[in-house]
């Protein structure tokens, strides 16, 4: 999640040592993961190194990018939210947020945000929704919230309105968020700035079932230059302080409101190692 310095060839096309080519990153691991071809041999490397230590990792990213859109189908379908603020984009694949919103709600407005110059180079096919919605793509970071909320308001697009009820996403980006960058503070302030009736959805990765497998992911991760905290479920449910939480609470993602076919018993505790949770804000 770290920022990169900006830097441009002169023809304005994005210079290498922004995208980091030459050394691992988090987005382009995670793309690799779900079988993406974003990626190069630095990552792949690491992310080999990851899945040698862990295995299921893919498994990881693909129950959690199953509960990111079966999440944002239930705030769009069941709860009535028509607009989503998604922070951590990273790489676009298809289908997007924003194809899944408005697949239910034509006129949902997603604004995507994220500090990788990487995801900056595929923003196009975030920007493609339907006719009657709106999409958008700002650069900001998430370890400066109040910049980043300043940034959302002043987007040319006015996408999201902050005196209307918001779907804020914050998906697989807070385990890159250690306790010394204050990710709870982060997340109090990105929810002070919703209207009631908004709701909050989270992703984290967590050691709780094989600890010795994660610290080491965690020192991949770290050496790579992407600084990474995993938490147990009390640590991820802290973030959900002072919101009503949904039914099933704070669970692994393969448990929130399971589709057929995907549920529990269909991969184990150990493989999924991601707890998620929905909450609305009073």
């Amino acid at each position: 999640m770290g920022k990169g310095e900006s830097s441009y060839t002169d023809n304005g096309v994005e210079a290498p040592d922004r995208l980091r080519q030459d050394r691992p990153h988090s987005a382009r691991m995670y793309d690799y993961y779900l079988g993406g071809k974003t990626n190069y041999a630095v990552d792949r490397a690491a992310a080999e190194q990851v899945i040698s230590r862990f295995p299921a990792i893919r498994t990881v990213a693909q129950v959690n990018r199953a509960f990111v859109h079966r999440s944002a189908r239930f705030l769009a379908r069941e709860r009535g939210v028509r607009q989503f603020l998604d922070i951590g984009t990273g790489i676009p694949t298809a289908p997007t947020l924003h194809d899944v919103v408005q697949q239910e709600v034509p006129e949902a407005r997603v604004a995507y945000v994220d500090n990788d110059p990487i995801v900056l180079v595929y923003a196009d096919s975030l920007l493609s929704g339907s006719p009657q919605g709106l999409t958008d793509y700002v650069e900001a970071d998430v370890t400066d919230p109040q910049a980043l909320l300043e940034k959302v308001e002043e987007s040319a697009s006015r996408c999201i309105d902050f005196d209307q009820p918001v779907g804020l996403s914050l998906n697989a980006v807070l385990h890159f968020v250690p306790d010394g960058m204050d990710p709870y503070g982060v997340v109090r302030t990105l929810v002070a700035r919703l209207a009631p009736g908004s709701y909050l959805t989270i992703s984290h990765c967590t050691p709780d079932f094989d600890p010795l497998a994660w610290a080491e992911i965690v020192d991949v991760y770290n050496r790579s230059g992407t600084p990474t905290q995993v938490r147990g479920k009390d640590e991820v449910a802290r973030f959900f302080d002072g919101l009503d939480l949904i039914d099933p609470g704070v669970v692994l993602a393969n448990r929130w409101r399971p589709e057929p076919g995907s549920g529990p018993g269909v991969v184990s505790d150990a493989q999924v190692s991601l707890y998620v949770g929905v909450a609305r804000k009073p």
